[in-house]
């Protein structure tokens, strides 16, 4: 990759600062005017910016951070210590005229510098998938394949990455083969299975684990792929106190038409020329607390975002750890699978 094309000036919108960590595809930009290194900016930065309630459309001025880490040629051999001990995922390097000469990154170096989570993961893998006929009338969707592992084996690969080897799915259609699939490959995981009679929703499932889930846990739906840092987002969840952290994604919209807003007479208020929208959107990702399992009514079919409602209309702390739009990949429906498909075999996963 090209040095220019990770660099940013200060004075472009956060919005843009975004689409360009997703097309780099790595987790930092650097504002170095003529080459000279003045700040970085990470996806951490922008998640705490936006948490604050800053504005996609403000500069990358007033989220990036002008302290930033950095070595010089002479002191290559002490990056991968530098890396670890800030938790940092990479390093620029600059010349004695403080001009950006190199970036190291922590896969140049073999070495993985994020926490690990080590939680146990529940995966809500009942459902019908009614959405992905005809590929559900023969599978159920856990097992539907993406590239060459079936979408729940992504999951959990991606939940191991941060030192996660237990796993609990919540089962009720076509149960008996994805329990055949998993007794019959090799894994160096731990995989439970809670049986539902009846469909019970993204939330009444968990109801069948009291007693056995007794630490806070990861949950999610057996149909989304994160490309996230499930250390901090533990960390983040547990910092803020909260009963539940929900991972949403920005999304960026352009409305391809000219709005037309009305006054009270049905007369034209307002005309705006192809709006943008800025909005966060549940992924079905979540962080949560076991009393949230405690205090399940046995047998109730709910959906999850309707317990999250419950609580925070009681006043307990419901949280939200955003992430890139690209960083979430959904398979709910036959176009979005595709999609999925296409996008790892770009990555070449």
């Amino acid at each position: 990759m090209k040095l220019d094309e990770l660099l940013i000036e200060e004075d472009k919108s956060v919005l843009e600062a975004m689409r360009r960590l997703d097309i780099t595809g790595h987790r930092i930009l650097f504002v170095a005017p003529e080459g000279r290194l003045e700040a970085v900016v990470t996806d951490s930065d922008i998640r705490r910016y936006i948490l604050r309630g800053g504005s996609l459309c403000g500069p990358v001025s007033s989220m990036a951070n002008y302290s930033p880490k950095s070595i010089t040629a002479e002191q290559r051999g002490s990056a991968k210590k530098l890396l670890l001990q800030y938790s940092i995922d990479a390093l620029p390097v600059l010349s004695r005229q403080g001009t950006i000469i190199d970036v190291i990154f922590e896969g140049d170096l073999d070495i993985d510098t994020h926490k690990k989570a080590n939680l146990p993961v529940v995966i809500m893998a009942g459902g019908l998938g009614t959405r992905l006929y005809p590929y559900t009338k023969i599978l159920p969707k856990p097992l539907i394949p993406v590239g060459e592992l079936p979408i729940v084996e992504h999951i959990i690969n991606r939940f191991k990455n941060f030192g996660c080897y237990d796993f609990t799915m919540v089962v009720n259609y076509k149960k008996s083969m994805i329990k055949s699939y998993f007794n019959d490959i090799e894994k160096d995981y731990l995989v439970r299975y809670a049986d539902e009679d009846k469909p019970l929703g993204t939330g009444g499932g968990l109801s069948l684990l009291k007693g056995q889930i007794t630490s806070t846990f990861f949950l999610t739906n057996c149909d989304v792929l994160i490309d996230a840092d499930f250390g901090d987002l533990y960390d983040f969840h547990q910092k803020n106190g909260n009963l539940i952290t929900m991972v949403c994604a920005f999304k960026h919209l352009t409305i391809p038409y000219g709005v037309i807003e009305l006054g009270s007479e049905g007369e034209i208020k307002d005309v705006t020329e192809k709006p943008e929208m800025n909005f966060l959107t549940n992924t079905g990702v979540y962080v949560v607390e076991p009393r949230v399992i405690d205090e399940l009514r046995e047998g109730e079919a709910v959906g999850f975002p309707d317990i999250m409602e419950r609580y925070r209309h009681a006043g307990e702390k419901v949280g939200v750890y955003p992430v890139s739009e690209s960083s979430w990949m959904d398979m709910g429906q036959l176009e979005e699978l595709e999609n999925m498909r296409r996008k790892m075999e770009e990555q070449n996963i």
